[in-house]
């Protein structure tokens, strides 16, 4: 990845944010085995709302959860809704604690914001072996809690041409979606994208910005009857 381009990408990649009942979570608490510790509207910093918007489509995610229905996964209703999402965010935040992932909630969807730094090495989409137990805890909620369908997104920083990113932001979704497929996460619950370099959320200026950037994004969304 040693060329600059300025040209965008497709508008067929636009996301659709799903902002009603907002509430925003940086993984940063005392107790992780509390998800109502810090209720907030407000977005913390400039890249935690990108963060949790789906890249899917509310059309594509309909479509998976009637499937799953369909497939004899009961739906939730009402104010089962956030009480399920709140039951698996405490146990993620209790796996995930200290692995260097940001469990993110916005209303009632769950987003694992994966670092690349802690992925995947550099303009690679080989998962790192050490990303292989926090993979695992995710993988053990995930079938714990199979009511929700799972968007599998990978992004990348500006460095190299849109084509190129946007074929490895999806080469890293790909890793990760098969690594949780070989751990028991039904393949028919997941949603692979790649966003390419177009949902930063830190400046490309920076090396830290860039590894920011670098990322794969698990959003789970349940599954509505």
């Amino acid at each position: 990845m040693n060329k600059f381009t300025t040209t965008g990408l497709a508008a067929g990649l636009a996301s659709v944010m799903l902002l009603s009942s907002c509430a925003t979570y940086t993984g940063q608490t005392n107790d992780p085995n509390d998800p109502n510790r810090t209720r907030t509207g407000a977005l913390i910093g400039a890249g935690i709302g990108a963060v949790a918007g789906l890249l899917s489509g509310g059309d594509a995610v309909e479509r998976r959860q009637r499937a799953m229905v369909g497939a004899g996964v009961g739906g939730l209703a009402g104010a089962g809704i956030g009480a399920y999402q709140d039951r698996q965010e405490a146990a993620l935040r209790r796996s995930l604690a200290g692995s260097g992932v940001d469990v993110v909630r916005q209303g009632d969807n769950i987003t694992l914001n994966m670092p690349g730094n802690i992925t995947f090495a550099f303009d690679s989409s080989n998962l790192q072996p050490q990303f292989y137990p926090v993979l695992d805890n995710v993988a053990s909620t995930l079938n714990q809690y199979n009511q929700t369908v799972i968007e599998v997104a990978g992004h990348t920083d500006n460095v190299g041409t849109d084509a190129y990113n946007q074929q490895l932001s999806v080469q890293r979704a790909n890793a990760v979606a098969a690594y949780l497929g070989g751990k028991g996460v039904i393949q028919q619950r997941m949603m692979i994208v790649g966003a390419g370099e177009t949902r930063p959320i830190a400046s490309n200026d920076t090396d830290a910005g860039r590894a920011q950037n670098r990322r794969v994004e698990i959003t789970i969304v349940p599954v509505r009857s």
